[in-house]
């Protein structure tokens, strides 16, 4: 098989990855200030992910690496494109991270409350911020002739004009309701007590939402001529209304894997969208950047698949084994010592 194919579905595999597990780490860190009524529950909610999410950001590092070294064209015109939004996303990402491990520093209320607000703020930029990375993706930018992407009247106008665009504010807010829905059937199938019983009452409308979302969609694609991709949100929206019946039912760990294949197949669609275009070009079609046009040499692919080969099987290992590791629910509720 072709290496630009095997790594162009590596790339979509790696966001699929970072879209489910890092969406339920932004949910929860979104969602324990609410669902948590007293430090007790907040701390329950926010050790569902503790030992986690470090992890789970691996597969950020591994989406840009492998756009890095397979599709060196593709990475140069989306970040040099995306510069502000990106770097503004990898700072939320940092407060996240702060957020999680300074909170337990300190036993003042007024310090934890903080850190509780900076998780929740945080973990919303971050949701956002991807989530119209993709809408960009999906969208393009305004690439010339030559691969790069115009400035227009400045730098700042390059980096903040995508956002505007119907596709990245539509992916941006598909990702925070997506990531709300995934931390809130996360935490139903990790907790117990009442912060299980909200996450199980908030999850059920929230799936109800995306799937609506997503069948609208399925509709507006048909309408479009686009059947496949209409087929593929139809899928999403049935995904969704099953999860939906079933997390009232109370079967969390079925609720949560039905939403995170909604979100996996969501990606999957906006990735394959216009492919082999990656990254579409506003000005003319034909400066859309491929994957043809956008990938490494032959010897370049050769090389990286051997270091994947080498790598990947242990990084999935070791991720598998800390899951069954972490795999017990956390008391919300006081427990008599």
């Amino acid at each position: 098989m072709d290496l630009t194919i095997i790594w162009i579905a590596l790339t979509i595999v790696c966001w699929v990855l970072f879209f489910v597990l890092e969406g339920f780490d932004f949910g929860v860190g979104m969602l324990s200030p609410l669902l948590g009524r007293d430090e007790h529950q907040r701390s329950a909610a926010i050790r569902t992910i503790g030992p986690l999410w470090d992890g789970n950001e691996v597969w950020l590092v591994a989406a840009i690496g492998v756009t890095f070294a397979a599709f060196p064209d593709w990475y140069a015109a989306l970040l040099s494109g995306l510069y502000l939004p990106i770097v503004l996303v990898l700072l939320a990402l940092a407060a996240r991270g702060v957020a999680i491990e300074f909170r337990i520093k300190n036993e003042s209320a007024s310090w934890r409350r903080r850190a509780d607000v900076a998780l929740a703020a945080s973990s919303a930029v971050a949701a956002l911020g991807f989530g119209a990375v993709i809408g960009v993706m999906v969208g393009g930018l305004a690439i010339n002739d030559g691969g790069e992407v115009m400035a227009g009247a400045n730098a700042l106008t390059r980096t903040i004009a995508p956002l505007m665009t119907p596709g990245a504010i539509i992916g941006a807010l598909a990702s925070l309701v997506s990531s709300l829905a995934l931390g809130a059937t996360f935490l139903a199938l990790r907790t117990t007590g009442p912060v299980r019983e909200r996450a199980t009452k908030l999850a059920a409308p929230l799936l109800a939402v995306l799937a609506v979302a997503a069948l609208a969609a399925a509709i507006a694609l048909m309408v479009a001529g686009l059947v496949l991709q209409a087929a593929l949100l139809a899928v999403v929206a049935l995904l969704l209304a099953a999860g939906w019946g079933i997390v009232r039912r109370g079967r969390e760990a079925l609720g949560f894997t039905l939403a995170s294949a909604a979100t996996a197949l969501t990606v999957v669609t906006a990735l394959t969208a216009q492919l082999p275009v990656v990254l579409p070009s506003t000005l003319n079609d034909a400066f859309s950047i491929t994957m043809q046009s956008a990938a490494a040499s032959d010897y370049a692919l050769q090389v990286i698949s051997i270091g994947a080969l080498c790598i990947l099987p242990g990084v999935l290992l070791y991720q598998g084994w800390s899951y069954w590791v972490f795999r017990k629910r956390v008391a919300s509720e006081r427990v008599a010592s």
